[in-house]
């Protein structure tokens, strides 16, 4: 004879998968990342649960305390329903598939919200990493660096934040070849910058979109330099395109540097501030990005190159466009700046910036004159 059917403890519900339960305790307060990986390495998801409601998942008797009564306001089964309704999918640490490359990793992360296809993960990846407030240069280069990469089937890997970051993703769509792999600081429903929810659902559906934080998580400041490891430790090589002297790509270059990972840097000018933190690692080292075929040297893929640049269907500059196009260089810069430079009258430099404008070399915002690499 069988003994009567195992009422579930309280708390748990039967014939969920283990993801439900990794997802509900990745929602715990002060359950960080470290702490996270430490229940999964002794416990399944399932087991790890059972210990929270009943008070036995950590030493510390206040955390245990804390842990178990914020369970007890959790609904696993609604929790999970939401991810299904949100097309979230979820990988814990110790699941079949969980990436190896963060598994070897001494910070992996305990739980991977995502939405798209884990298996874009399979092939050679580079981080590209950047400030949001990128220049005009830098917002071209990163997307031309991302287009090319993906074109040669590398995968680029960044934070789809504003300014290089979505600019480096929008330029791996464009190529249309390798998926591109996002590693965002907040839920994967909770889209950030908004201006950029295209990007994300683009993102989503040709490659992956990851983060530790779970739904509905918002884009809190800390949550971007402990993200940031992750871009690190997914990424063989991290280009930083453009990055103030303070800027947070320093967190990305430091866990690259950690992991043993190739940093580049794209060359900038030394008058743009944009450029500080760039030409600061050239200065100390570290190899430049001048270009994909860069980049490709240093994965060992350099006779895989990008191919041809597709052709400028710009009309040429005339003589005196062409001295202030030279003038203006590749930092923004006020009128008076290039006339400065050129020689000519404020007049005369304002129809040739204005012709160039015409043109698709130049273009102008509040006040500041750039130069665009593309038409």
């Amino acid at each position: 004879m069988t003994g009567p059917a195992r009422e579930p403890a309280a708390g748990m519900a039967p014939g969920l998968p283990a993801e439900a339960y990794a997802a509900a305790l990745a929602g715990l307060p002060a359950m960080g990342h470290r702490r996270l990986v430490a229940a999964l390495r002794r416990w399944s998801p399932e087991e790890a649960w059972r210990h929270v409601v009943g008070g036995r998942a950590d030493e510390d008797p206040g955390l245990a305390d804390l842990w178990c009564s914020a369970a007890a306001e959790v609904d696993v089964d609604g929790l999970w329903r939401r991810h299904l309704h949100a097309g979230a999918g979820l990988l814990w640490f110790g699941s079949s598939g969980y990436p190896g490359v963060l598994a070897d990793d001494h910070q992996p992360p305990g739980v991977l919200f995502h939405r798209g296809d884990p298996s874009a993960l399979a092939g050679r990846r580079v981080g590209i990493v950047g400030t949001r407030q990128c220049t005009r240069y830098g917002r071209e280069m990163a997307h031309e660096l991302g287009r090319d990469l993906a074109a040669s089937g590398v995968r680029v890997v960044s934070g789809l934040a504003a300014g290089v970051d979505g600019a480096a993703h929008a330029g791996a769509l464009a190529a249309g070849a390798a998926p591109p792999i996002a590693v965002v600081g907040s839920g994967v429903d909770v889209v950030y910058p908004r201006r950029n929810s295209q990007l994300w659902a683009d993102v989503a559906e040709a490659g992956l979109l990851l983060s530790e934080a779970p739904l509905g998580a918002a884009p809190e400041a800390w949550r971007f330099p402990v993200r940031n490891r992750v871009i690190a430790a997914l990424s063989e090589v991290v280009v930083v395109v453009e990055s103030h002297a303070r800027g947070g790509s320093k967190y990305t270059v430091e866990a690259a540097a950690d992991r043993s990972r190739t940093v580049m840097a794209v060359p900038g000018s030394v008058r743009s501030p944009a450029s500080a933190y760039t030409n600061a690692l050239l200065a100390d080292g570290c190899a430049p990005a001048r270009d994909a075929t860069d980049i490709l040297v240093a994965l060992g893929l350099s006779t895989a190159g990008p191919g041809p640049a597709p052709a400028d269907s710009r009309p040429a500059p005339g003589p005196v466009e062409a001295g202030v196009l030279g003038a203006l260089g590749w930092e923004p810069a006020s009128l008076e700046g290039v006339v400065l430079r050129c020689g000519l009258t404020p007049g005369e430099t304002m129809v040739a910036l204005s012709h160039l404008q015409r043109d698709g070399w130049a273009t102008t915002r509040h006040g500041w004159w750039e130069r665009c690499a593309h038409g």
